[in-house]
């Protein structure tokens, strides 16, 4: 097929897009920044431009990845979320609308799923979040709007029978957290395999499953994020006792995590349950927990990115 990528500059695009084209499609990229499979530079909130685009690629599918996200708060208006994730995802639904495309997918956040109450973690227990949790109440203007597009693909499937698939990715970004500098680094990052986090390779081939499943779905919201080895019961003791529960779970992660001089989590406040998506779509995640424990004990490397320094290109530009 001949497939939009939206995002095609940024971290998850310049892993998707080969992986699409070795999968046989024919990629057109689409972003503000110029990139290596980017072959128009444009916004997705000028429509003429995504009208453009459409007749001129003779576009069959659309993987809308190019969105603001939370660390652009500090940089962009609301108007410009508003413009960016809404408006342009109307532009694409409806450029694909026109086009009788039969199958979307959309680039979503686990964020959008964290009220307030939920950041400020003041249960007694981990809160278990899979697709079914609400109500959604996001705390930002980055989930309002994420949320917003995500309810303009359940829209469009229902009044245009467009299949679109929504896929609510946990962090795979590459930097520093931008409000956690303890434990640092890698440290943080793998600690997040156990309930929040997988890897940029993983969330391009939920992508490229979702790209293929999408007809025989219609609609559907999934979680990505690498499988938690957690189970309901144990939320209780998360809240109080994480590296209690890990070292049942992986009993040789205390000692390969001393000899690295790295931290266990103490507390783990939020999971997420990303097991439908296996179980939908067949979707089998290739990173965890495990194989990060196994990189530490083969003295491999790690299998996830970390890039202090990196920056998005968008900003580069």
């Amino acid at each position: 097929m001949r497939v939009l990528l939206t995002g095609s500059s940024g971290w998850l695009g310049r892993y998707l897009a080969p992986l699409l084209r070795d999968a046989g499609h024919i990629v057109t990229g689409l972003d503000v920044a110029p990139g290596a499979d980017t072959g128009v530079i444009g916004t997705v909130a000028d429509a003429a431009l995504i009208e453009r685009t459409f007749g001129e690629h003779g576009i069959e599918a659309v993987i809308h990845g190019g969105a603001l996200h939370k660390p652009d708060i500090a940089r962009y208006s609301r108007q410009t979320f508003v413009d960016v994730n809404v408006t342009g995802t109307l532009n694409l639904l409806e450029a694909a609308a026109r086009a009788g495309h039969d199958r979307f997918v959309f680039t979503s956040t686990t964020s959008l799923m964290i009220s307030q109450a939920i950041r400020d973690e003041a249960d007694d227990a981990a809160v278990w979040l899979d697709e079914d949790s609400g109500p959604i109440e996001p705390r930002n203007i980055y989930g309002v709007t994420k949320y917003a597009a995500e309810q303009l693909c359940r829209l469009f499937h229902a009044e245009h029978g467009l299949s679109s698939i929504v896929l609510r990715t946990g962090r795979f970004f590459p930097e520093e957290d931008d409000t956690h500098s303890h434990p640092p680094g890698e440290n943080l990052k793998a600690n997040e395999f156990l309930h929040r986090r997988l890897t940029v390779e993983d969330a391009a081939r939920a992508h490229l499953a979702a790209l293929d499943k999408a007809p025989g779905i219609g609609f559907g919201t999934y979680l990505v994020s690498a499988p938690t080895p957690f189970v309901r019961t144990d939320a209780a003791e998360l809240k109080h006792d994480a590296a209690a529960v890990i070292a049942r779970y992986f009993p040789e992660a205390p000692d390969l995590y001393a000899a690295r001089g790295w931290e266990l989590p103490g507390r783990i406040g939020r999971v997420y349950d990303s097991g439908r998506i296996t179980r939908d779509l067949g979707f089998v995640f290739d990173t965890g927990f495990a194989q990060i424990l196994a990189a530490l004990r083969d003295g491999t490397p790690l299998p996830f990115a970390h890039d202090a320094d990196y920056v998005s290109p968008k900003e580069v530009a």
